[in-house]
């Protein structure tokens, strides 16, 4: 039960105990003491009807005041737990990032604007702590770069000796694939630091999503033959959406990359791009395990892979989604993901297609490519 509602009928119930009361007393003051005062001085006669008469007059007259009671009483309640109506919806919109937004306060100094100040303090610690976290994971990345590239360097500069040990080199290789994995963590490490800050610009121009998805296709069905995966373009409509072509190809091409390596072997890939009137809508499909409905929303968070146990041998680091999912929301867009019993999952990347003031622009850039 709201507290507005207890208030109010605890407000009744006071309420109609003190009429109640207050009835009691005038009728023994209107009623009952005059009888005994006339029965005693026998100075004249009761009238019978006396007592009805009050008792109607107490019902009407106290029946309007419950009514007029309980009326003020809502109104009374409702205004005073509007600010706390106001703080709840104000605290509900705070999120990670916009957490040095100040909730409104009332400035009257009672409980409730307490309250909020220490809302604020304590928004305020949190901001700090978010800022402080990332700004070492940017300097951190920033500094695990350059270690990584020497370590990388001086690896393919050892793998070209032709006289090294097939056993050395195979150690080499695998060592030199540990720190490619490990430079691709720093990387969307990077990325998702800066673009939590707010210092990724991204391009804005028409592009040819379809084109993007085609170049995707190919990449997906080579990433696909070592795992006998078989990848099929069912549908690629033209659409064009206004975009950073570079960031919209990666995310493409994660979706494509995490939809082959969960595929089960021998399964299938399906990828489709359809246009619809102000958006449009890439899916793609995989046959594989079925994500568990308590672990898909959590799948776009940083790192999280699910079942340790089904994704056991499975290459990558947790980031792709995460970077995908950020692209998707820079670009206006919305990613979904969906997992079926009948072990399918799909993917869904919905664009908003590219204002019909700019096909001038997109068509020069197709002629300068062709060209």
């Amino acid at each position: 039960m709201k507290i507005r509602t207890r208030l109010t009928l605890w407000y009744a119930v006071i309420f109609s105990v003190s009429l109640f009361v207050i009835g009691l007393l005038m009728y023994d003051d209107l009623v009952v003491e005059p009888r005994a005062n006339i029965a005693r001085h026998r100075e004249a006669t009761v009238d019978d009807d006396a007592g009805t008469d009050i008792t109607q007059i107490i019902l009407f007259y106290g029946g309007s005041a419950v009514v007029i009671g309980l009326l003020g009483g809502w109104w009374l309640t409702r205004r005073a737990l509007a600010p706390v109506t106001r703080l709840t919806d104000a605290v509900k919109k705070i999120h990670d990032r916009n957490l040095h937004e100040q909730l409104p306060r009332t400035g009257n100094g009672d409980e409730l604007d307490r309250l909020t100040e220490v809302f604020n303090a304590m928004t305020a610690r949190l901001d700090g702590s978010f800022q402080r976290i990332r700004e070492f994971t940017l300097h951190a990345s920033h500094e695990l770069k350059t270690p990584l590239t020497v370590l990388h360097g001086e690896m393919e500069t050892t793998l070209a000796d032709i006289a090294l040990a097939p056993a050395q080199r195979e150690r080499l290789s695998s060592q030199l694939d540990e720190v490619q994995r490990l430079a691709r963590i720093v990387d969307g490490l990077t990325l998702l630091t800066k673009a939590d800050a707010g210092q990724v610009q991204l391009a804005r121009a028409p592009v040819p999503l379809h084109e993007l998805v085609r170049e995707v296709f190919a990449d997906a069905q080579i990433l696909a033959q070592p795992r006998g995966v078989q990848v099929s373009l069912v549908a690629c409509d033209e659409v064009v959406v206004n975009g950073d072509r570079h960031r919209l190809r990666q995310l493409l091409l994660n979706l494509a990359d995490n939809a082959v390596k969960y595929c089960e072997p021998q399964g299938a890939v399906r990828i489709e791009l359809r246009a619809g009137n102000a958006a449009g809508k890439f899916t793609i499909t995989n046959t594989g395990p079925e994500i568990p409905p308590e672990q898909l929303a959590r799948v776009f968070e940083p790192f999280f892979r699910g079942d340790a146990s089904h994704h056991r041998g499975v290459d990558g680091c947790g980031l792709g989604l995460s970077i995908a999912r950020w692209i998707a929301t820079a670009h206006g867009g919305d990613l979904q993901l969906a997992s079926m019993p009948g072990q399918q999952t799909t993917v869904t990347l919905s664009l908003p297609l590219a204002m019909e003031r700019e096909p001038s622009r997109f068509a020069a850039h197709s002629q300068q490519k062709k060209s």
